[in-house]
């Protein structure tokens, strides 16, 4: 490891010094170590760096950049500097770009066309079952899918691009061996070990208030479009949202409930002009090298509720159609899609029974919702 390096990364981690002020420090002094070198009055004399910084900088040492290193080292990971060949070249001309990053997993993942999916925390079943098949279609597509690794339809959506066999970025709002939420630690060693962790805090280092507003920049930094799938006012989804449009990047939004406050934000951005995203190619229609592949490959078309032409399997008994047809335009509550079913109590709820275990409808707080329905029948799948 060079000096140069090591100097590099400590001053980067310095407290107060962000990219900017870290590349006009590089160009007074010449380089990373001739910025720690320099005597705190030299520093101090800098335009625009403040006595604290300056004091921070002070007591900066090389090893402390050498420390960072070996400790992401030791976790599987490694530190990634703008001018290295794995850095992502979308996050290097950002305004407020990272001066650093730390990678855990596959960086050659930087490479390929990614989707930014993010949503609440606390998502209804809706847009639980809307993000699950949006991001396993978009992995099973060919695209990455990038996310924050929060609980709810970020967790959502790094399990689902998994689950169909693709591949996901996890941006982490603290560093690498300090799992945040604890609930999501299986997943971050599935992501870890399949996709790719990102951070630009040093290993060891937790959370802080200002921690995920600063990752949800490099979400959309990432991604050529920017997916908001639920989203209350004033959410991390919505500031993601305000940070791809900053960064000239697309958004789109999925529709919601005009009741419901998961779905006022995604209403109000496409109100305010980001395009509806209503099925997999109102999205691969900004990434046209993934459209044609799969024009090739993949002929039949898929909605987001996972409705594949010409709609429900055609092995489903008279009460299983009528109550998947109830549910056709949303979740209801139980007892209100037996009714519209037309159905008896006992008859409904076996059907639902039945339709749980193939997967095509879900319930969750006493409603009952389509969950993703099958081929019909004659394309040999169930």
């Amino acid at each position: 490891m060079s000096e140069e390096r090591a100097a590099y990364v400590a001053l980067a981690l310095t407290p107060g010094i962000g990219a900017v002020r870290l590349a006009l420090l590089l160009e007074h002094f010449g380089s990373a170590t001739g910025v720690l070198r320099a005597p705190a009055a030299l520093l101090g004399a800098v335009p625009g760096l403040s006595p604290a910084a300056a004091s921070a900088i002070a007591g900066r040492r090389p090893s402390d950049g050498e420390a960072a290193i070996a400790a992401a080292a030791r976790l599987g990971g490694r530190c990634l500097l703008p001018g290295d060949p794995e850095f992502p070249v979308l996050l290097r001309d950002l305004p407020d770009g990272p001066a650093l990053l730390f990678a855990l997993g596959n960086p050659e993942l930087f490479q390929r066309p990614a989707v930014a999916v993010v949503g609440s925390r606390d998502p209804t079943a809706y847009g639980t079952a809307v993000c699950r098949e949006l991001a396993g279609q978009a992995a099973a597509a060919g695209l990455v899918v990038a996310s924050g690794m929060a609980r709810g339809l970020d967790a959502t959506a790094h399990t689902a691009a998994l689950d169909a066999g693709g591949t996901t970025i996890g941006v982490l709002g603290n560093g690498f061996g300090v799992i945040y939420p604890a609930a999501n630690r299986a997943l971050y060693d599935r992501v870890a070990a399949s996709g790719l962790l990102l951070s630009e805090y040093p290993p060891g280092d937790r959370p802080h208030a200002g921690s995920f507003p600063r990752r949800n920049r490099l979400i959309s930094g990432l991604a050529r479009v920017t997916v908001v799938v639920e989203a209350a006012p004033g959410s991390g989804a919505l500031i993601t949202a305000q940070c791809a449009l900053e960064q000239g990047r697309e958004v789109m939004a999925i529709p919601g409930n005009l009741t419901s406050s998961k779905s006022w934000g995604t209403n109000r951005l496409i109100r305010d002009g980001a395009a509806p995203l209503l099925d997999l190619e109102d999205l691969l229609v900004h990434y046209p090298e993934i459209a044609a592949r799969r024009r090739r490959h993949q002929p039949a078309e898929r909605g987001l509720r996972g409705e594949r032409a010409p709609g429900l399997p055609g092995d489903l008994s008279e009460p299983e159609r009528r109550l998947c047809e109830a549910l056709r335009d949303g979740a209801l509550p139980l007892d209100l899609a037996i009714e519209r079913a037309r159905l008896p109590a006992a008859t409904a709820l076996a059907a639902a029974s039945r339709l749980e275990l193939r997967g095509l409808v879900e319930q969750a707080g006493g409603r009952l919702f389509l969950a993703a329905a099958a081929p019909a029948a004659g394309t040999g799948e169930a």
